[in-house]
């Protein structure tokens, strides 16, 4: 989910660009592991084991994630390479479903997907710098919430200002993530080897039988592996794509899985799952147990991660709100560009904002819930299109073509996960589902109907330039963005 609109951006609206097949198996790989590994697996474990209340069952759940996870991939690739056009889910359920449900969607991930992902980037970021100063005690929610909005603030502005800064860094970025994963697995494991075993001794104990809190805790672990579904966005740079798109899959997710299972298997061998609900950082308080004098080399890496990974986001995912606004779905004063820096400075101000009113709670786990019921819906939508186009265009070309019962069992453990949780987050689900709709007027109003009042459109026109000479903005008129 994190990552959606970072493989997006290099894709909707940009059919006269062609990457060069010039990458092979390996890379293709590497780069699945560098979308999907993210801030995620250092918040995901708490909310996991306090919905299932067991070490045996969390571990569970994050490898029927990673399968899951894979079952998805396969399923998109077939997407992907039977439906040739860029824009991702936006095109997949545009070609099944309609302009409708297409537009319901880019309205969901911009005011659902993309500002709810970069609150929780922003708190991940926040907590983890004020940690180490509240040690014996909880962090002040009002510091926690207004640090993160200035981290928003201060990223977009960066973002408006020069993007160039922000890819420079990239690679620190990814040295941290992968950095701190290395360092927590092997002082966890290093922990078992030398006898200490206890939590894991009656591991299903307590264990939760309630399935609404089951699916929260998927919801949970779910979000560490997002970017999953983006895996089809690299078929026009790979090298034989048929035969590697589907290799790479079989390599990386089955890889992201062990890793983030033995992850979870180090933070529970040093920390009781009472332990982790009661932590506001479970890293930090891994890192105090058990690295004593560089036990802050920890919450620096996370807190490094959680910040590259939100300035990225920041930057990619304007670039959705810009495509949706040039493809006549949002207002057209989205799609103007910066004249000096060529930014899509009103975009990027414009989900600042968003993510700035996503900042109304600090609890991760309502925004991950909350997120991810939205996605995970539009997701079956697209997987369930697979179904659909089956059987509307059965002679449709399909140069990766799964077998039935792959999308059938995706489809229904979505819709569980899906239905499921309007019992145990009612509220959750009820603010999704009226976002969602709320698209339903806006795309009649903004979309469907084109013979508008003239009052209107002078209203529209008069907002637009005032936009323009506020943000120094203006049309594209380069061709390549």
């Amino acid at each position: 989910m994190a990552k959606k609109a970072a493989m997006e951006s290099l894709t909707h609206g940009e059919d006269k660009v062609r990457m060069k097949k010039q990458l092979g198996l390996l890379e293709g790989v590497a780069i699945i592991l560098g979308i999907i590994f993210g801030s995620g697996i250092f918040i995901s474990p708490k909310g996991v084991i306090q919905e299932v209340n067991s070490v045996g069952l969390s571990l569970v759940i994050w490898v029927l994630c990673g399968l899951l996870s894979m079952i998805g991939a396969l399923c998109y690739a077939e997407l992907g390479t039977s439906i040739p056009r860029s824009g991702g889910d936006y095109a997949y359920i545009h070609e099944s479903f309609g302009d409708l449900a297409a537009f319901l969607y880019l309205w969901a991930a911009n005011l659902i997907f993309v500002p709810t992902t970069n609150a929780i980037m922003a708190l991940t970021f926040a907590k983890y710098v004020l940690q180490p100063f509240f040690p014996d005690c909880p962090i002040p929610d009002e510091s926690v919430r207004l640090l993160a909005a200035v981290t928003i603030c201060f990223l977009t502005y960066i973002n408006c200002h020069d993007v160039k800064e922000t890819t420079k860094m990239q690679n620190v970025f990814m040295f941290a993530k992968v950095g701190a994963l290395v360092i927590i697995i092997l002082a966890g494991l290093a922990w078992v080897c030398v006898g200490h075993t206890e939590n894991f001794e009656n591991a299903f104990e307590n264990t939760s039988s309630s399935p609404g809190k089951i699916a929260v805790a998927v919801y949970s672990g779910i979000f560490s592996y997002s970017g999953w579904n983006y895996l089809n966005f690299m078929t026009e740079e790979l090298k034989n794509p048929y035969v590697n798109l589907p290799r790479a899959i079989y390599i990386s997710l089955p890889l992201v899985t062990l890793i983030y299972v033995l992850a979870n298997v180090a933070y529970l061998a040093v920390l009781t799952p009472q332990a982790m609900i009661a932590s506001e950082a479970i890293a930090v308080t891994f890192g105090d147990k058990i690295l004593s004098s560089v036990a802050w080399i920890i919450p620096v890496m996370v807190a490094i991660s959680a910040f590259g990974g939100l300035s990225v986001h920041i930057m990619t995912s304007s670039r959705m709100c810009f495509v949706g606004a040039r493809n006549g779905h949002f207002p057209a004063m989205l799609s103007f560009i910066n004249v000096d820096r060529f930014t899509p400075t009103p975009a990027l101000v414009f989900l600042c904002i968003l993510s700035l009113a996503m900042l109304c709670t600090s609890d991760v786990f309502v925004l991950i819930t909350y997120c991810s019921i939205v996605e995970s819906t539009f997701i079956m939508f697209s997987v369930a299109g697979i179904l659909w186009l089956r059987y509307k265009r059965p002679q449709m070309n399909r140069p990766i073509k799964v077998s039935l019962w792959i999308p059938v069992t995706f489809v229904l453990i979505c819709a569980f996960l899906v239905l499921v949780p309007c019992f145990e987050r009612p509220i959750e689900v009820f603010m999704g589902v009226a976002i969602t709709l709320s698209g339903i007027p806006a795309y009649f109003i903004g979309v469907a109907w084109k013979k508008k009042p003239k009052t209107f459109q002078k209203l529209n026109d008069k907002l637009t330039a005032t936009t323009q000479k506020l943000l120094m903005s203006a049309k594209e008129e380069q061709e390549d963005f």
